[in-house]
């Protein structure tokens, strides 16, 4: 708990509450600010995924004081895409990550619809790769990371590392991550490393190992690494929920873990570092309309959070911000059943239902027999116990595939919470920062990403220009010629010609191949490595100025 953190209020079952005054964190003073060093500058960039405000509320009423990010609370931030006013996560972490709008299942591209007002667009430029804050934190020669609690090949954390026009494209995803040469990633997707999981038939584990990362799978194996480059993958596809893991998934470490390892990691680099953390399953509790999932998650968030404040107090040049990326499950303290008595409901009507789960729905029935024999068994471990006929009922009358929905209804209405989905929510979202540079009032989404990149002074705009030109306008009638090899579909190369010598750049990679042939017909084959990765899609083969100087 942070030193000065009050009590929010006391919590008890006879519903007393007491409430204090909140104490917002920052400097205090003009010299106190100016004291801050002026190099290096970091960031620290914390997305809750799919939370929307009311369930933060009830997250603070069942944890029963004050979150960290309640010190740090300074805005709110609207969420709508290039297309609609209710975003999905891809365009959503697109926003943050580049500072533009896209489309829904689009990774780091420009939109090929426009459908909201005040989005600019030219179809022209459809899919066109964007760049984002942690590729001009690289550049700049700063360490960089990512941290997910679901695979690390996800819509968030792809969105600050890769550029495809499908957030289900893992292989494109995945090989591009591992090619951006990050020095920290944390999360699940091991299976989509795998060469027999994966299209292009590659295997990212061994690359992975030839890159010189600490390749690690399990908690204690991260606490212990003393490697500057680590790559951490914990779970075939997503990490447990927070309330789950230590029952079933105890290999796997927590968040504010691996946050905490992440910046201690980072922070060797004497030219500071950018770090992306996402609380990821928040998200998929409210798509489950799971009250358990949402909160404990939360409360992890929330944790790691605290990890990245104690370390920017300390440091006093980092900028940390922390938001939802977008509402979902409409959730409300109160439902249908509350319209006329409201007012006289205690808080302790809505949270002594939600205290007695010790798993979430997908950890309790992670625990059912296939024979059902368990069933009031795992209904307890959710929260249920002494059911009624009526809740006996409608469980037995559950096929097994459908029980999850039937849990989460029955604990809902034990708890007096409401839902208007099972999709995300177009609501505006708290905006949490801090440091010597805090961002506060309504912004944009896209204004987050243009703020970091101000703070770290890059210019996301000349960036994209140097990352990510299209090979075929740059480089033919130049004394190239540019030919795009698609005999492997799952692995495009771009072929540039120059009298006698070919190059072969890969998509997705950071490598040139160099084929020059002599005289007498031999050939001479070099690979050349790059410090960015070339992106191909339905709008061309993208390369960099530093990957066109070295074919010059």
């Amino acid at each position: 708990m942070m030193k000065n953190k009050k009590k929010w209020f006391t919590y008890a079952l006879a519903g007393t509450v007491a409430v204090s005054s909140l104490s917002v964190m920052q400097f205090n003073t003009e010299a106190e600010a100016k004291q801050a060093k002026k190099e290096p500058t970091n960031v620290i960039m914390l997305v809750m995924d799919g939370s929307s405000n009311n369930a933060v509320s009830l997250a603070r009423w069942y944890k029963g004081e004050s979150l960290a990010m309640d010190e740090i609370l300074t805005g709110g931030v609207t969420t709508y895409s290039a297309e609609s006013a209710i975003t999905d996560s891809a365009p959503a972490g697109t926003a943050l990550a580049t500072g533009h709008k896209s489309n829904s299942g689009y990774v780091g591209v420009l939109p090929s619809v426009i459908d909201m007002p005040g989005v600019e667009g030219n179809p022209d430029n459809a899919f066109t790769p964007v760049a984002n804050v942690l590729e001009g934190a690289k550049q700049l020669g700063k360490a960089t990371g990512i941290v997910s609690t679901s695979e690390i090949q996800h819509a968030t954390p792809a969105s600050f590392s890769s550029h495809v026009t499908s957030r289900s494209n893992y292989d494109d995803i995945g090989e591009q991550q591992v090619y951006q040469n990050m020095d920290v990633i944390l999360g699940g997707g091991y299976d989509y490393l795998k060469s027999e999981n994966r299209k292009d038939g590659e295997n990212l584990v061994s690359v992975i190992e030839d890159k010189g990362y600490d390749l690690i799978t399990t908690r204690d194996e991260l606490l212990t690494s003393n490697s500057n480059k680590i790559y951490g993958s914990f779970a075939g596809s997503s990490l447990a929920y927070d309330l789950d893991r230590t029952k079933t998934n105890s290999n796997e470490p927590s968040l504010a873990e691996m946050t905490s390892k992440a910046i201690d990691t980072l922070n060797k680099d004497k030219d500071g570092f950018f770090l992306m953390i996402e609380g990821s399953k928040i998200d998929w509790a409210a798509h489950a309309n799971d009250p358990i999932g949402m909160v404990t998650d939360i409360l992890s968030f929330d944790d790691a959070v605290n990890e990245a404040l104690k370390f920017a107090k300390k440091d006093k040049n980092t900028m940390v911000i922390a938001v939802t990326d977008h509402g979902n499950s409409g959730i409300t303290i109160g439902n249908e059943n509350t319209s006329s008595t409201y007012d006289k409901i205690n808080i302790s009507n809505y949270i002594n239902p939600l205290k007695k789960a010790t798993m979430t729905v997908e950890g309790a029935l992670s625990q059912l027999k296939p024979d059902r024999s368990n069933l009031v068994e795992v209904a307890k471990l959710y929260g249920l116990d002494n059911l009624t006929a009526e809740e006996t009922a409608a469980l037995n009358a559950t096929e097994t595939k459908k029980l999850a929905g039937t849990f989460v209804n029955l604990l809902s209405k034990r708890a007096d919470l409401g839902y208007t989905t099972g999709g995300h929510t177009g609501d505006d979202v708290f905006l949490y920062s801090y440091g010597p540079k805090r961002i506060s009032g309504l912004v944009d989404n896209t204004d987050l990403a243009k703020e970091m990149a101000n703070f770290m002074g890059i210019k996301l705009d000349k960036l994209t220009k140097d990352l990510y030109a299209n090979a075929e306008a740059a480089l033919n009638g130049k004394g190239m010629t540019t030919t795009i090899d698609l005999s492997d579909k799952e692995n495009a190369v771009l072929v540039v010609k120059k009298g006698t010598t070919t190059f072969e750049i890969p998509e997705n990679k950071n490598v040139i191949i160099k084929k020059t042939t002599d005289k007498s017909g031999k050939e001479t084959t070099n690979e050349i490595q790059t410090n960015t990765i070339s992106v191909y899609n339905e709008s061309g083969f993208y390369i960099s100025k530093e990957t066109i100087n070295k074919l010059k």
